[in-house]
């Protein structure tokens, strides 16, 4: 049997083989968005073994796991490392057809040269060669990550977070990535969660100001953008389970605002007032400061109550969320900013594939601003979207709506730090897909054109587009 992981996976043509060993291969990566620890990254964090960075927090796997019948104990119970790692080996031959088939297999053939397929045969023997490797320098999370040729990372971080860790990060002498806090906000939108009164009140810790009015509230939240620009923040990130918009005045926000202050639930319009406040708030501060927003939006989350009460939540237990209306409040938002010169440079991610046609030409309605293309961005294929078919499902929509030019590429989405062998993933199906293109005469075999398209998608457009000092 010849190797799984060879020097043409994926690349089904020669345009196609061409364009990824020519031009995407080698080039280095910008991932503008992920959930990767800054402590980690600042005390250089050497892993134990390969549970430990192969398992831990992989809700992705953890899926897989269960729906392999593996029971929790090996999943985030309190079985021995080697125990969950036996179990994850024998989970991976029937992962065939989902991306984390490829996935693993990527990543132990990159980081650690293993050319055979994991499975409960040989598990041993791969724990303990991988393990062998962790000890090495280069195999602490700085090593791994400059393994990866990464220039910057953007983390995930709450407005109430000292950013600590990237300062630390500034000041390392041999670790020259640049690593950017990201200003996530979610808890201060979500009234009607029993996280918001915490938030405020951490807010009001930090600060030692008393949030006893709206415009108090936001101010802070200014302040925190802020201080967040301060420590190298040029990004936004706003997770919601729906697109909210609903028209409000001062007084209905102020009287919203002091019920969700007190611990109270407030009904379904007010939680839309409330959010269409706050978003065109914080919107109209990143527009000052050249900020990039992203908006993911379209998950249900801890659906499972049993195992949220045992777990908490990013356990596994979320899924695609089909409620609510797309294109009304989308337009009217993009239009409410827009009208005052306040909409910022925007990201949006649904996770609900059949609205990425939706969002592409909602989008393409505020593409107005000279000077900035690709201002309003169909972000990458997101969660349950980072498959083979979710890439090329979002980057036809988006060529079918708009500039495929334009796109800023891929991001890792998480928290893992061998995960950068997604990028490699997404290079060789965008390359295979545009090497197809070229190959049924869609689109011209032209040198300058290909070479253009394929290293701005891979990281020239993100680099041009965030503005970040690398």
């Amino acid at each position: 049997m010849g190797l799984f992981i060879h020097d043409d996976f994926m690349l089904q043509n020669k345009t196609a083989k061409e364009l990824y060993h020519k031009y995407a291969e080698k080039m280095p990566i910008y991932d503008y968005h992920c959930h990767l620890s800054p402590k980690d990254i600042a005390e250089n964090r050497r892993f134990n073994n390969m549970t430990e960075l192969w398992l831990e927090g992989d809700h992705y796997k953890w899926r897989a796991m269960r729906a392999h019948g593996i029971e929790e104990k090996y999943i985030t119970g309190d079985a021995s490392d080697w125990e969950k790692f036996k179990a994850w080996a024998e989970t991976v031959p029937y992962t065939v057809g989902n991306p984390l088939y490829h996935w693993t297999h990527l990543e132990l053939k990159r980081y650690f040269g293993v050319d055979e397929l994991l499975n409960e045969d040989n598990w041993e023997r791969i724990w303990k060669h991988c393990n062998t490797l962790l000890q090495q320098d280069n195999y602490t999370v700085q090593g791994l990550i400059k393994q990866s040729n990464v220039k910057l990372i953007g983390t995930t971080d709450e407005p109430t977070d000292d950013l600590r860790y990237h300062d630390q990060i500034k000041h390392l002498k041999d670790f020259r990535v640049k690593v950017v806090p990201t200003f996530r906000p979610d808890k201060g939108l979500e009234i009607n969660k029993d996280t918001f009164v915490p938030f405020v009140k951490k807010l009001e810790e930090i600060t030692g100001k008393t949030l006893d009015s709206f415009n108090k509230f936001l101010q802070v939240l200014e302040d925190r953008i802020d201080y967040f620009h301060d420590k190298g923040s040029r990004i936004s990130d706003h997770g919601l389970s729906e697109i909210s918009f609903a028209e409000f005045t001062e007084s209905e926000v102020e009287a919203i605002y002091q019920a969700g202050r007190n611990g109270q639930r407030v009904s379904s319009l007010e939680e839309k007032k409330y959010k269409t406040a706050v978003l065109i708030f914080l919107a109209q501060c990143y527009k000052k400061r050249n900020w990039v927003m992203q908006i993911h939006f379209g998950a249900i989350r801890n659906n499972n109550s049993k195992y949220f009460a045992a777990l908490g939540p990013d356990s596994g237990f979320d899924s695609i969320n089909d409620a609510g209306e797309v294109a009304g409040p989308l337009n009217a938002l993009f239009d409410a900013l827009d009208s005052q010169d306040a909409l910022p440079k925007m990201m949006l991610y649904p996770l609900n594939p059949i609205h990425y046609d939706l969002v592409a030409s909602t989008i393409a309605n505020f593409q107005t601003e000279a000077g900035v293309p690709g201002k309003m961005q169909l972000g990458a294929g997101w969660w349950f979207n980072d498959t083979k078919r979710g890439i090329i499902r979002q980057m036809e929509a988006l060529a079918d709506q708009g500039l495929l030019f334009h796109f800023v590429g891929m991001l890792t989405d998480s928290r893992s730090f061998i995960s950068y062998s997604r990028h490699e993933y997404f290079r060789r199906i965008f390359c295979n897909l545009i090497g197809t293109w070229v190959e049924n005469g869609e689109i011209p075999n032209d040198p300058i054109l290909l070479k253009n398209l394929i290293e701005n998608i891979c990281f020239n457009n993100a680099k041009n587009y965030f503005h970040i000092e690398l």
